[in-house]
């Protein structure tokens, strides 16, 4: 499989900028495997496909606000991480842009002080380990001054950072 198979068209117009609210409201695509049959439906209606002793998972999970920006010290230039893999601690995998102002021992400052970064190592594919430091929770502070790594075709902006999580059971 290659992902040139999954490249496709998709008209600007079709792609939703913002959630839905309220979020059951979304658009869910039935299959009958049976029958090959395709119905359009919502997903407040999916209480209507399950039967007793079906197990439904959902995935709660949240969305790691891992874009910030920081201003290197000394310059005052702009940087924009990308936090990719945490290495461990306060140890992270970033991608970073503009690279080249991000050498081997540089910091940046972030949210006036709040975190601070040191950039400790460059990767062969130009990736960034950089080991942060601050007051309290790193995930905390994160979430205050991260924003969502949005794909290009979301224009908008998310307005906080947070997942709405609901459970549905059929008894």
């Amino acid at each position: 499989m290659k992902t040139s198979d999954f490249y496709y068209e998709l008209p600007e117009e079709l792609i939703a900028q913002t959630p839905i609210e309220p979020r059951d409201s979304s658009r869910m695509m039935v299959l009958n495997r049976s029958t090959g049959e395709i119905e359009h439906r919502h997903f407040y209606d999916i209480l209507d496909y399950l039967n007793e002793g079906d197990c439904l998972i959902l995935n709660d999970s949240r969305v790691l606000p891992a874009r910030i920006y920081g201003v290197k010290e000394g310059t005052g230039a702009h940087v924009e991480f990308l936090l990719l893999k945490n290495l461990g601690e306060k140890r992270w995998e970033t991608l970073t842009k503009p690279g080249r102002k991000a050498q081997i021992g540089t910091s940046f400052l972030f949210g006036d002080g709040l975190m601070r970064c040191t950039v400790a190592d460059v990767t062969e594919e130009g990736n960034r380990i950089v080991d942060f430091e601050c007051e309290g929770s790193f995930y905390e502070n994160l979430d205050k001054l991260g924003q969502m790594p949005l794909p290009p075709y979301i224009h908008e902006k998310l307005k906080d950072n947070c997942i709405l999580q609901r459970s549905f059971c059929r008894k």
